[in-house]
């Protein structure tokens, strides 16, 4: 018997995990990627015989899918993750903190760093307690939250601007891409209900000690291989054509290649390019969703500037610094990694201009930098690395199912219930495969007639 074969284009996480999980059902997978390289948004490049990633991603105990795509992979060995959350904060006046969780239930857990909380005022800090409360009572699948802003719901909870700068922008930028007043409320309400408040250990954070591509795609790329899947980069797709006979056409630049069903993971604006229109899914929308950007910047000092693994900065447009010192393959001296979410404005700046900006501010913040000298200094950008995730956006995402059978979507930006993370990633590519393998099992695809937003 022969087995159904299935194409799935885009080698990001959502690909990769896709078409592993595919593989591994006994699919005959064919995997599509554009680029040279598998990884999408997580992925190393080499500068000076160093090993650099190209953002520093991390995640946290409660992303259980993407920690369970790391064991499929038997890589969790070289991954960090933290026993119990850990969060330093510094600030150029030289204030320290940490943001650490006790041994205290959920949501008691942050009491302790929230009431020495020293960014806020005594009143603040209770505040801030009541305003997590308030987000605790938000009921997620109430889609009307989604319209609302998160600053908004803040302000209305007793939250200040210098509250919101000083405290909720801290996780809401590295976590959603933007500050408090454009992201949604829906999302915003996730990532604090299933990261903060309903599990203590949800929160602890979890990093990769080598460079992303060893960690992701070598290993699936070596998975598929075993598995008998076929991988071919440098392969953009330029169109879906409608079933034929029970037959998906793909088109690509140079051929065509025929299958039984086709799982489209690639980011949301070539999806919106690929897709058959009888596919029902709404091109204007993805369109829509638009993207916001991360910059990165590596920088390699003679000596070490930083003595964690990772410092969050508050008062300072640093953000989060990282120590990839060991991962790069760097033998002598530090490699900081300074990690820039909601960077749209930094994209049209020089390397030479972000030197000149960032620098100083590093000097400012770590009084260590200040008699270090630069040894190196390399940019990578993310022109497109999420969706922007600001109110509304939760129309504007599809589910897993088109009203194409056969035809399936994943990636972070289809509506998983996540923000544009790893962990939204993972799990809509195992959403995407596990559907194509119980209707083409079933043939319950055959004469299915749905709406793109079906789940």
């Amino acid at each position: 018997m022969s087995r159904s074969h299935v194409i799935v284009i885009g080698g990001g996480l959502a690909g990769m995990s896709c078409a592993l999980d595919l593989a591994d059902e006994g699919m005959d997978v064919t995997l599509l990627e554009a680029r040279p390289r598998l990884g999408g948004a997580t992925w190393s490049l080499e500068r000076d015989g160093l090993h650099l990633d190209n953002g520093q991603h991390v995640f946290m105990r409660c992303c259980t899918s993407y920690i369970a795509f790391l064991e499929r992979l038997g890589v969790t060995d070289r991954t960090e993750l933290q026993p119990r959350l850990s969060v330093p904060i510094a600030s150029p006046d030289g204030r320290r903190a940490r943001l650490a969780r006790n041994g205290l239930p959920a949501p008691l857990h942050l009491a302790g760093s929230l009431l020495t909380f020293p960014f806020l005022g005594p009143v603040e800090r209770v505040r801030a307690g009541l305003a997590a409360r308030a987000i605790d009572a938000l009921d997620l699948d109430d889609d009307s939250i989604d319209s609302i802003a998160f600053g908004d719901f803040l302000r209305a909870h007793g939250q200040s601007n210098e509250a919101i700068r000083a405290f909720w922008d801290l996780y809401v930028i590295a976590t959603l891409n933007a500050p408090c007043d454009d992201v949604s409320l829906s999302l915003a309400a996730k990532v604090y209900k299933t990261g903060l408040l309903e599990s203590a250990g949800a929160a602890d954070i979890g990093w990769s000690r080598i460079p992303l591509q060893q960690l992701h795609a070598i290993p699936v790329e070596a998975e598929l291989d075993s598995l008998g899947a076929r991988v071919l980069r440098n392969t953009p797709v330029r169109a879906i054509s409608e079933p034929s006979a029970g037959a998906f056409r793909v088109h690509l630049e140079d051929g065509e290649l025929d299958c039984d069903a086709v799982i489209v993971a690639s980011p949301h604006q070539t999806a919106a390019k690929i897709l058959p229109a009888t596919a029902g899914v709404d091109a204007a929308a993805l369109e829509a969703l638009a993207t916001s950007a991360i910059v990165n910047l590596h920088i390699v000092v003679d000596r070490p500037v930083i003595d964690e693994p990772f410092t969050a900065t508050i008062d300072s447009p640093l953000q989060f610094v990282f120590d990839r010192t060991d991962s790069s393959g760097l033998q002598k001296g530090q490699c900081l990694a300074v990690s820039l979410s909601a960077a749209d404005e930094l994209l049209s700046l020089s390397r030479e201009e972000l030197r000149a900006r960032f620098v100083p501010e590093l000097e400012r913040v770590f009084p260590a930098a200040r008699s270090a000298r630069i040894e190196a200094f390399h940019v990578t950008r993310e022109p497109r690395a999420t969706f922007r995730q600001s109110p509304g956006t939760r129309r504007l995402r599809p589910g897993t199912l088109t009203r194409l059978p056969g035809l399936y979507l994943a990636g972070a930006w289809t509506d998983t219930g996540w923000p544009a993370t790893m962990e939204g990633a993972v799990r809509s590519g195992i959403a995407a495969a596990r559907a194509a393998v119980r209707e083409l099992r079933s043939g319950a695809a055959v004469s299915r007639e749905r709406s793109a937003r079906a789940a």
